[in-house]
């Protein structure tokens, strides 16, 4: 789903959230919320029902951390992120304790950013542009067995979970479409986060497929 089917377009400046992880469209994200600088922002897109950006981490750490070779003042390490990143809508929302926030989100569009900057708390504002949706591509046959293995992997899911133990993929299921079926693949595969990344940012859903159905050859399946 974009975020045009959402009912929410880019916001004039993205709030961002660099993970070691990539979101795919339509995929799915858990996180655990603590840090201040986060705290405000995610109280504030569940109320407003807005996205935020995740972008990958190229460099630096999740939680923020002063700098070993720096150790008087505010500095704090150096953060380096991927320029193309996806909007993470909130699905569901607690707060257990004061100070913690547990989220689910879906994956929408795709962006890129022309321009970002750190505000004093830490928190990372970008200007952005939208990437076109995946256009809808029917799965050639030489590619049908990369289908086919994932809908045997979606037989053996739970019917029924908790709202923060759902499932990796969720219904509605495209099983006929290259885009879905190369993003659920990159959201299930063990591979290095740079990898995710490049796949992310092809804009062609059958290179993107055809590059998982060689990672799946590689690992004898299917």
């Amino acid at each position: 789903m974009s975020a045009a089917a959402d009912g929410v377009g880019l916001p004039a400046q993205l709030p961002l959230f660099p993970l070691n992880t990539v979101l795919f469209p339509d995929g799915s994200l858990s996180l655990q919320i603590f840090e201040v600088r986060y705290l405000d922002l995610i109280g504030k897109c569940y109320k407003n029902s807005t996205p935020f950006g995740v972008v990958s981490l190229l460099q630096g750490h999740e939680v923020r951390m002063r700098d070993p070779a720096r150790p008087s003042g505010d500095a704090f390490a150096h953060e380096v992120f991927a320029d193309v990143g996806t909007l993470a809508h909130i699905r569901n929302f607690e707060s257990p304790q004061a100070g913690l926030m547990v989220i689910r989100c879906s994956g929408g569009e795709r962006f890129r950013i022309q321009s970002r900057q750190q505000l004093k708390h830490g928190l990372w504002m970008a200007d952005t542009l939208p990437l076109a949706d995946d256009v809808p591509s029917p799965i050639p046959p030489d590619l049908q067995p990369v289908a086919h293995a994932l809908a045997h992997f979606l037989e053996q899911q739970p019917a029924h979970a908790a709202p923060f133990e759902l499932p990796p993929i969720a219904p509605p299921y495209r099983l006929d479409d290259c885009g879905w079926v190369a993003n659920r693949w990159c959201d299930l595969l063990a591979m290095p986060t740079a990898q995710k990344q490049s796949l992310l940012q092809l804009d062609s859903p059958l290179l993107r497929l055809e590059l998982v159905g060689d990672l799946l050859t590689q690992r004898g399946a299917p």
